[in-house]
């Protein structure tokens, strides 16, 4: 029946992403039926954190939209890459880990991806590049984030072999930063410029996408308006990072929701209050109506991705949650014969289930309990980014919906998607890369 089940998840996904737009997520819905109400699956649930923070985040660029500041800032970034733009796909990962790095969570990124989509597509660079590195870059970010749910959930339980957290970002650090800049050299060059695009230029004569369009001259008014309401998005940013690198910065209340870790208010939530809140004085000081931020691009874009999300996050919540037991055991036993099978089921938890964190708190202490160097579970920690390899996860589709060219997809066969070649290099290199120096420092 498992592999039934399987069947029915990567069709429901193949189909969905043929329909394209919120055909992904309204046909994986069509999936979830049939578990729940044929096969009798329990229903799991879509990610409630995550969805609000992609909501409020999107609300806050949405608003920022509609004053002027996305051009505004797309204006600034043009200026700083003009001179040498095929940097842009090294230098949009290299923002996106130090971000999620601070902040200890991928879904801080969603701000920045129309930006990277707009500024490559303006340098007739396919937004492919920078896109596809930078989602995978934030994996990676999350892997050496000390903050991160991960890397508490991984620190937990190689306490019991006495590695301190130092010891442990010694190695998870570089070795992920450089694989990032491995990752990213493997797609530099991917593809042709978008001026000789095929598929691109397809939708250009079909009138489906607008050629970049040349940004205004903000004066007066318009001016303090984009401007303001771009500093007003990065102070909000900078404030999320601060209570990720600062937890004492969230406050503290009354504990039971999913909203607080323990009796303090949880990451998440401090995230969706924050950009919720950057929103509301974006309409109040500078003048962002709201009616152009519901119908801006960023808006339509980003329920797309919502929607998208909810479905194929739903769908695949019920499909493990059916059979936790049977994956979960046959994982263990594959691990106590073939150690190195750790990294392969840190890999493919952490692709079922759409996080890092909840494969690394199921496997991590299997791991040590059947004796695993601490060298090697370091070492294979970063194989817990598996979220790239089904082309499910928020930050993928967000990326393909932000990307109005068409070089970021799903591919026809699910699997040839523009995130595999830069997700396997990466996490490859960073296996690699710690092994040597978890072998030189632990």
């Amino acid at each position: 029946m498992l592999w039934v089940e399987l069947f029915v998840v990567l069709a429901c996904i193949v189909i969905g992403a043929r329909v394209g737009g919120i055909g992904l997520g309204a046909v994986a819905g069509i999936g979830l039926f049939v578990f729940v109400f044929v096969f009798g699956l329990p229903p799991g649930g879509p990610p409630g954190v995550v969805i609000g923070m992609i909501i409020a985040v999107i609300t806050a660029l949405s608003t920022m939209e509609a004053a002027g500041g996305l051009d505004y800032m797309v204006t600034l970034a043009e200026r700083m890459m003009r001179r040498h733009p095929q940097y842009i796909t090294f230098v949009a990962p290299i923002v996106t880990y130090l971000l999620v790095f601070a902040s200890g969570t991928t879904h801080v990124i969603y701000a920045l991806l129309p930006i990277m989509a707009e500024v490559a597509r303006k340098a007739d660079i396919p937004p492919e590049r920078p896109l596809s590195i930078s989602v995978v870059a934030g994996f990676q970010g999350v892997r050496a984030s000390p903050i991160s749910a991960a890397t508490v959930a991984m620190f937990a339980a190689l306490a019991a072999k006495g590695v301190s957290l130092p010891a442990m970002l010694a190695v998870t650090i570089p070795s992920t930063f450089i694989a990032v800049l491995i990752g990213a050299a493997s797609v530099a060059w991917r593809g042709p410029r978008l001026s000789e695009d095929p598929e691109y230029q397809r939708r250009l004569a079909s009138g489906a996408v607008r050629p970049p369009e040349t940004l205004p001259v903000f004066q007066g008014a318009a001016l303090r308006n984009a401007r303001g309401s771009t500093w007003l998005f990065l102070v909000g940013i900078t404030v999320v990072v601060l209570m990720g690198v600062f937890p004492i910065l969230r406050p503290y209340t009354v504990a039971g929701s999913e909203m607080v870790d323990g009796d303090q208010v949880s990451m998440g939530t401090a995230i969706m209050i924050t950009m919720i809140a950057v929103a509301g004085m974006t309409m109040l000081l500078f003048s962002a109506s709201p009616q152009t931020a519901v119908k801006g691009a960023v808006m339509r874009n980003g329920i797309t991705a919502i929607i998208s999300i909810i479905g194929v996050s739903w769908l695949g919540s019920s499909f493990f949650e059916g059979n936790r037991t049977l994956l979960v055991d046959g994982i263990s036993n594959l691990v106590r014969l073939h150690p190195w099978t750790f990294a392969v089921g840190l890999f493919g938890l952490s692709s079922m289930l759409f996080s890092a964190a909840a494969a690394v708190i199921l496997l991590a202490p299997i791991g040590v309990a059947l004796g695993m160097s601490a060298s090697h579970l370091i070492a294979f920690y970063p194989a817990a980014s598996g979220n790239f390899f089904l082309p499910t996860y928020g930050t993928l589709l967000a990326a393909v919906s932000f990307d109005q060219t068409g070089t970021t997809r799903i591919g026809k066969y699910l699997l040839n998607h523009s995130f595999m070649l830069p997700g396997l290099v990466t996490m490859v290199s960073a296996i690699a890369i710690a092994l040597l120096l978890s072998a030189v420092m632990l």
